[in-house]
């Protein structure tokens, strides 16, 4: 038997993931790095090919890396999710989705064909095994925590990952890149979508989805009162909370605080007009606790960079929660993710469905 357990480290070609594959290696693991490709040709049937990335200058983080074309996979469960999504009004958060179908998918086939026992990423998360199960905790540093796109992950597949950079800040990681040779020791963080050119997820959609724009152009803008106030470009262009560009003069400030795809619709109010107090999530994914019978509180953010709030989570018929925020949650949109917290654990998940305006009592 190996004494040296195998671990199949994701790389992106970034600094997070080049350092995560040195730390192992010097940490005793034997190190097998997998480039997922996500934009080329798509192949029939996914196979590991011998890639020539290299992570360090220094000879001692040499080992052999591979690459899996996945973009089959990543059309279908990314961009065509990101597409329907925006068609239906919704708000999409295609990295969240990506994790799940895509990075973990592919990181497990590695695992299986090379018969290696964990993977690993550079997310900055933490797991424990505690109480007979693996539970998801966040990275200790508060600017790069990024638990919030890890929810869907299961209770298993956190129990073959491992994410060494939880308990680091990005200026350490930075410096251990420098001392571990990192070829991208330097290299800036990109913050775009990777299939959305220079981040204009409008001129996207209409290059990508033939006839989109004549399709959609020309509906109505209304306000509160239904009181047509403008004409928009067509309704996937525009997101909950938006107030630039909207073409439109109401004598104060605009917001869109609804779309409506049934019928071409934009509606904006003021900035009041997008608080909430409730909402709906379902395909939930339970972590740190099993699925509710009851309500209960807990702490929960709306979108990637927002406070946690205070909420009570209440189970509704079916898989749906309904969650309830005694302050008001601003632009919540359907499509984006509400994941809750217990102090730094990851409890779980959901896609935000509905909203409730009315406040609660």
């Amino acid at each position: 038997m190996n004494a040296q357990p195998h671990v199949i480290v994701g790389l992106s070609g970034g600094v997070d993931s080049a350092v995560t594959a040195c730390m192992l290696s010097k940490q005793g693991y034997r190190v097998t790095g997998l480039n997922i490709r996500v934009l080329d040709t798509p192949e029939e049937t996914p196979v590991l090919t011998p890639s020539p990335l290299r992570v360090s200058e220094r000879p001692e983080f040499e080992f052999p890396v591979f690459t899996l074309n996945l973009s089959g996979t990543f059309r279908a469960k990314v961009i065509g999710y990101f597409h329907d999504a925006y068609l239906a009004g919704r708000t999409p958060n295609p990295c969240m989705v990506c994790n799940k179908t895509v990075k973990w998918f592919g990181l497990f086939e590695a695992a299986r064909m090379l018969g290696a026992d964990m993977v690993a990423t550079g997310h900055y998360a933490r797991t424990l095994f505690s109480e007979g199960r693996s539970r998801l905790f966040k990275g200790v540093d508060p600017q790069k925590d990024q638990s919030y796109f890890l929810w869907m992950l299961t209770r298993e597949d956190l129990s073959r990952t491992l994410f060494p950079l939880g308990g680091y800040t990005k200026p350490e990681v930075r410096e251990m890149a420098r001392g571990f040779g990192v070829l991208a020791a330097e290299k800036k963080e990109s913050q775009e979508i990777c299939f959305v050119p220079n981040d204009d997820y409008c001129s996207y959609l209409e290059n990508a989805i033939p006839g989109l724009g004549e399709r959609v152009a020309d509906g109505e803008i209304v306000d509160v009162s239904g009181k047509v106030v403008g004409r928009h470009r067509g309704f996937p262009f525009y997101t909950i909370g938006q107030r630039r560009g909207l073409g439109i003069s109401t004598g104060e400030p605009a917001y869109v605080t609804e779309i409506d795809p049934s019928h071409n619709l934009v509606r904006v109010g003021s900035k009041s007009d997008l608080e909430c107090h409730a909402l709906v999530a379902t395909a939930l994914n339970w972590i740190g606790i099993d699925p509710p019978e009851a309500p209960f509180e807990a702490r929960a953010k709306i979108r990637y960079r927002d406070r946690e709030s205070r909420c009570i989570v209440d189970p509704m018929d079916g898989d749906s929660m309904k969650v309830t925020f005694p302050e008001p949650k601003s632009a919540v949109a359907a499509g984006q993710a509400v994941v809750f917290y217990r102090d730094d654990e990851v409890l779980g998940g959901g896609m935000i469905t509905g909203v409730l305006q009315t406040p609660q009592t």
